[in-house]
């Protein structure tokens, strides 16, 4: 395994965090007499004051349900829900509203895709391939719907820089293979998949393509049509809006070829005792009272990440996770545990002799959050030999100076824990 090097795709360093960390009130404070550096945001992202507001707005000044009321609260509470639902289909360049469906977060999508779509294409000895470094929630999903159907799981091997092998996944494609399911960043290791490639080829032999986008949504300029992807999933909360929220893009035809994933209102255009139908999309796949509030707050999300504009944030970052590396290289018996050639801006690292979980616990007493263990990636840990690691994850509010007291203070527990 590479140590100590990263190499990452270059990017011009003009962002100035110093306005940015004012929009966020919870960075404001101290954690065990420590000012905060919050360095988990691959976990969840922190909150600015307008996605705040705007879920207090909504409950202060509209709260009602949407789409079957006539009154005037609940009018302007289907538009603002309806706004989102268009801010996040410019997001991602979708064809269409109808193509937005909303979820309760990635996980919620990427289980919709493997129940819906398998109903509607996977067959006795079909497969289906993911690849070494998913998140659980794109291998447990495929896992329990391949033994329903009897059908065949296949994993897309990676390197030891944490890169998918791609002349090992081309080999596993053929006829058989009906639904591709691939993470555009790995929450564990950073590594940017390339996923344009990946549909491409998949296409080429008739499967559908399946995108987890929960770490992507949040540092890259997504542009479903250019991917050409059947569906592609991510999250609210890991985008500065509000946990609980989430979208599934899918392709229109592919949507109306997948049949409905839950029963309830709706999602429904009739109901006798005899037959259901169902309603048109994007509603079909939306039964019962959704989550409203923070739906239009991930709406308010969206326009934020737009207001600074997404080159300027993934520039910005990829000048972090430089300077990240730079520093972190210093502290003696520091291994990088991914090192692809193009990342996003998560640094995954494991200390000679000292547990993650001590160096995780260690550094929350000095102020410091970090990620320690296996992220949710059981099998990519098997796959390096170990239990996990210290994830940290860098956002537009983080700064050169909290990277150098991470340095610091991995240094000193270092220098404790060698006594």
């Amino acid at each position: 395994m590479e140590s100590n090097s990263i190499k990452t795709y270059t990017g011009i360093e003009k962002f100035n965090p110093s306005v940015i960390r004012e929009h966020f009130p919870i960075l404001n404070q101290e954690v065990n007499g420590k000012p905060l550096i919050y360095f988990d945001n691959a976990a969840t992202t922190q909150k600015p004051d307008v996605v705040i507001n705007a879920i207090s707005d909504y409950y202060l000044n509209y709260n009602a349900n949407i789409h079957r009321g006539i009154h005037s609260l609940a009018e302007k509470a289907t538009e603002a829900y309806e706004n989102s639902r268009r801010k996040a289909k410019d997001y991602i360049n979708a064809s269409s509203t109808d193509e937005v469906i909303f979820t309760y977060g990635t996980t919620d999508g990427i289980n919709l895709a493997a129940s819906s779509l398998s109903k509607a294409i996977l067959n006795e000895g079909d497969e289906v391939i993911i690849s070494a470094m998913e998140h659980h929630s794109n291998i447990v999903p495929w896992q329990m719907v391949c033994e329903e159907r009897n059908a065949v799981l296949k994993i897309a091997p990676i390197s030891e820089s944490g890169e998918l092998i791609y002349e090992e996944y081309l080999k596993l494609l053929s006829e058989k293979v009906k639904i591709v399911s691939i993470v555009h960043v790995s929450n564990s290791l950073g590594t940017i998949n390339p996923v344009k490639r990946i549909i491409e080829d998949a296409h080429k032999v008739g499967a559908f393509v399946v995108i987890d986008g929960a770490q992507a949504a949040a540092h890259l300029d997504i542009d479903v049509k250019d991917l050409d992807c059947d569906l592609y999933a991510f999250s609210s909360h890991k985008m500065f809006g509000p946990t609980g929220v989430g979208i599934l893009y899918g392709k229109r035809a592919v949507l109306d070829l997948m049949p409905p994933y839950r029963g309830g209102g709706e999602m429904i255009k009739e109901v006798t005792f005899k037959k259901t139908t169902y309603n048109d999309l994007p509603f079909k796949f939306e039964a019962g009272t959704p989550n409203i509030a923070d739906v239009i707050g991930f709406g308010s999300a969206i326009g934020y990440i737009e207001s600074i504009d997404i080159k300027s944030v993934l520039e910005y970052e990829q000048g972090l996770l430089r300077y990240g590396v730079s520093k972190l290289s210093e502290v003696e018996g520091l291994r990088f545990i991914g090192t692809a050639k193009d990342k996003v801006s998560v640094i995954s690292f494991i200390i000679d002799n000292i547990h993650p979980f001590d160096i995780g616990m260690m550094l929350d007493a000095g102020g410091v959050a970090v990620r320690t263990g296996h992220h949710c990636t059981q099998p990519l840990m098997d796959y390096f030999n170990i239990e996990g690691t210290v994830r940290a994850s860098l956002s537009i509010y983080n700064t050169r100076e909290e990277i150098d007291i991470l340095a610091e203070k991995l240094k000193a527990i270092v220098k404790i824990k060698s006594k």
